[in-house]
């Protein structure tokens, strides 16, 4: 129960500051922009919640707070099968509870409602609905190779004879370089909790990301996970073999 308890207040914390960044500070001061957060803002934020959420709540749990990640885990072999339910669980469910704080803040603004288009409440998509108008098989393709190479990053640094303490930096580093190249592309989810939690609020709208988009921010991150994990196993198994 710990276990999952901490992963659920990892989650909040990572949709709350990288969603909520996106949400309520990356256009803060209008067109002109003096106070916002921006792109590359957004990106940071990403990171250093993860970061932070991974130094705070990951000795508990491992700091996974990604269903991706936790199924990524189990393929490669450091994370045990039968807690995987209970963590997805609890990863949606802290991810919610962030959504709908932002949700019932945001709404408190008149004026939010009356906006639309891809990626705002922080919602990924594809087509119509992907901030460049890109379609759903690049996206697809952005979310999986993204999430494999970040998976590749958590088990590199996690690895027994890594630099104690260096991980929560490195997988935030990694998780806003992401941002950084997928923002145009799908608004970047590769953590399907993270796309559940603002896309349950917006459900079904020709302003917002549908809910029948969301079954790509489940799949291909999971793909990508799966991918990341055989991959990374059998170069950690070449290296042992060659050593």
């Amino acid at each position: 129960m710990k276990k999952c308890a901490a992963e659920s207040l990892g989650t909040f914390w990572l949709v709350l500051g990288g969603c909520g960044s996106a949400v309520f500070a990356a256009q803060a001061g209008g067109d002109s922009n003096p106070l916002g957060l921006g792109y590359l803002g957004v990106s940071l934020a990403f990171g250093v919640a993860v970061a932070t959420a991974a130094f705070a709540f990951g000795p508990v749990s491992g700091g996974h707070f990604n269903p991706a990640v936790s199924f990524g885990l189990w393929i490669a072999g450091r994370f045990p099968g039968r807690h995987l339910p209970a963590y997805v669980v609890a990863q949606v469910v802290g991810g919610l509870l962030a959504g709908a704080l932002m949700w019932v803040i945001v709404t408190a603004n008149p004026d939010f409602l009356s906006f639309g288009g891809a990626g705002t409440f922080a919602t990924n998509g594809f087509g119509n609905f992907s901030p460049g108008g890109y379609p759903m098989e690049v996206a697809f393709l952005a979310e999986a190779v993204l999430t494999a190479v970040f998976l590749c990053v958590i088990l590199a640094v996690t690895r027994p004879r890594a630099t104690a303490g260096a991980a929560p930096l490195a997988i935030g580093a990694a998780l806003a370089l992401i941002h950084m190249i997928s923002i145009p592309l799908t608004n970047t989810s590769v953590n399907p909790a993270r796309s559940t939690a603002v896309a349950a609020f917006v459900g079904e709208s020709a302003a917002y990301m549908p809910m029948h988009q969301l079954w790509l921010f489940w799949l291909a991150p999971c793909v990508g996970a799966l991918a990341g994990a055989l991959v990374y196993r059998y170069v950690n198994s070449e290296r042992a073999e060659a050593a």
